[in-house]
This record gives C-alpha cells, structure tokens and sequence, in this order.
C-alpha cells in the first residue's frame, strides 16, 4: 500500500543562501516561493529589503541569518545583524548558536546571546537557533536544544548545511525528544528530495530548511500522479 501524499509547501524554508546569489536568482527564489506556497524564503541581509518588496503582497515571509555561518562573532554583532533585518523586513531570523563557547560549557554567554537576540525580535518575529549538530555529540545536541528552549527562541534548528554535515532522522528524533511537542524543530542540510523531506518531518521537525525545495515539490506533485 502506497503512503499518503503530503502537501508539504508550507514547512519548507526555502532557501539561497550563496555569496554570488544574484537579483535575478532571488527573484525567481521569491516567484517560486509564491507559485508553490512556501512558509518562508531565506536570503542574506543584503537581500532582505529586495525581498520584501517583492513579496510584501503575498503570505510569504522573509527569513535571514545572523552569525552566519560560523557563530563565531560576537553577541553585538549578531544583535546588529538582526535588529537591521528585522528594520529591512525580515519576519524571521536564523541565528548560529556560538559552538565553541557552548563547547567550552560557556553556558551563561551562549544563554544570554540567544536571550539578547530574542529580546530583539520580540513575539513578532521568530527566532531559530541553529546548534550545528553535525559537530556535537548526542548529549551535547540535547543540553544545546534544551538551552535554545530555555533562552526563549522559538526553534532549535539542526544544521548550518554548510560543512558540518546534513539534518538526519537520528538527529531530529532525539532534539524532538528533549525539546518536547510544543517547541518548533527545523531541519536543514543535505535535504535534497521529497522522501527525505517526508522522513524527517515523521522524525518530529515542524520546518524543513532546503535549496532544493522546487525539486521537493515536483517529486511530490509526481507522486501524486502516480499515487
């Protein structure tokens, strides 16, 4: 018996996120988005503004990134980062935790960053902590979600997708299970087609982050057909 399709456009992040991302790539990121019904489109801070406008008549929101994609800058850095996103029109915002000084059990700075970062972006904008799970261990990445939970973000997501490896079932289940049911979970990296997609929102994500959303979506469409 052949599962059920799921219409899954509105959990995916859809993303560009490359340094030679130009103002027609972005443009044709934010037409799809419209076309196929995504939660959000994310971009650079340069593009933010761009978007905006481009989508300021549509349900879609516009996400970008601070400390990206190291984590490795400072809190006023990244509180710069956001509160100028956030002024250009970005709805959400998708933060790298600081790995090092959470490895260094620096609990107190990586706790205060994330509360600082909130603190910013109020109710009114959402708040993702990328722990950058590829680089922790399965107890580090459970203290890490919890911490995220606990400092007021609104998700705990998996992975930068930029070398620290790609969002995997295993990784999912168990930041699912420390952080509970009611605490969003995005998963991000290497998310290349629809049965993947469709594993890791079963594993417990609520927000799929992927470049490859456009291909997600015609699998699904096709699936469909066949189904």
């Amino acid at each position: 018996m052949k599962e059920k399709i799921t219409n899954i456009a509105s959990l995916i992040d859809h993303t560009l996120l490359k340094p030679d991302a130009t103002s027609s790539q972005i443009e044709q990121l934010c037409q799809e988005a419209i076309s196929f019904g995504f939660a959000t489109i994310f971009v650079n801070s340069f593009w933010v503004s761009f978007c905006h406008k481009l989508l300021k008549n549509s349900k879609i929101k516009v996400g970008s990134v601070a400390g990206f994609p190291l984590g490795a800058t400072t809190t006023i850095i990244k509180a710069y980062e956001t509160e100028n996103e956030i002024k250009d029109g970005a709805n959400e915002i998708d933060m790298v935790m600081n790995v090092g000084a959470f490895k260094d059990k620096n609990i107190k700075l990586v706790e205060d960053e994330i509360k600082t970062i909130k603190k910013i972006c109020h109710k009114e904008i959402t708040l993702k902590v990328i722990i950058e799970a590829g680089l922790l261990t399965d107890q580090e990445k459970k203290v890490a979600a919890l911490l995220v939970k606990n400092s007021g973000a609104d998700f705990v997501k998996t992975n930068t997708g930029l070398g620290s490896g790609d969002a995997t079932v295993q990784d999912v289940k168990l930041i699912r299970e420390a952080v509970g049911t009611d605490f969003g979970v995005k998963a991000s990296g290497g998310i290349r087609d629809y049965p993947s997609a469709l594993k890791l929102i079963g594993a417990g994500a609520t927000r799929i982050g992927t470049s490859a959303s456009v291909k997600i979506m015609q699998e699904m469409l096709q699936e469909q057909k066949n189904f």
